[in-house]
């Protein structure tokens, strides 16, 4: 599968699984998940037939992890805008974790800290070369440090998903260091 199709898929899939997946006919259960034969049949009654060699592909090549298997079904790993309960346990964050933003939002995070938005949680890195290639999606990258360590201590909760992005409710501004 060329590298073009790969990505086509993927954000197609990324959309259904997380976004919209009404809207070509797929119900997620509670956590998430779908038959893969249902997302598959879902796809081609859309005019946009994928191979199940291709959604392997997908899943096992992308270098961000978003989809999960799990004998018949998928589900994306995290980045839900649907209701979804991923069930993920609590986990021990790292002292810190990293946040990639763009400048324009700096103004907003200072005053209000990290928001979750039109998603479920906020999304956050295990390290500073991560946060940097997720900020430089909306421009020119501006990386946050979170004292990850000092928000479980006061009571926040931290989970990680399957693909290692670790998922908070919010980070009060307090808990940010801008550099």
């Amino acid at each position: 599968m060329d590298d073009r199709r790969t990505v086509k898929v993927s954000k197609y899939v990324s959309k259904h699984l997380r976004h919209q997946p009404e809207r070509i006919g797929l119900v997620l259960d509670p956590q998430g998940w779908v038959e893969i034969d249902d997302l598959l049949a879902a796809a081609a009654a859309h005019r946009f037939p994928i191979s199940r060699a291709e959604l392997d592909h997908v899943v096992a090549a992308n270098d961000k992890q978003r989809f999960a298997v799990d004998g018949t079904r998928i589900r994306a790993n995290q980045g839900h805008t649907v209701p979804v309960d991923l069930d993920l346990p609590e986990a021990e964050p790292p002292a810190y974790l990293y946040h990639g933003t763009v400048a324009a939002a700096l103004d907003a995070i200072r005053t209000e800290g990290l928001r979750p938005m039109a998603r479920h949680h906020v999304h956050l890195s295990p390290d500073r070369e991560t946060a940097t290639r997720v900020g430089a999606r909306r421009g020119r990258p501006v990386v946050l440090a979170v004292d990850a360590g000092a928000m479980r201590a006061a009571g926040h909760v931290f989970r990680v998903s399957a693909n290692g992005v670790w998922l908070a409710d919010a980070v009060p501004p307090q808990f940010l260091r801008f550099s």
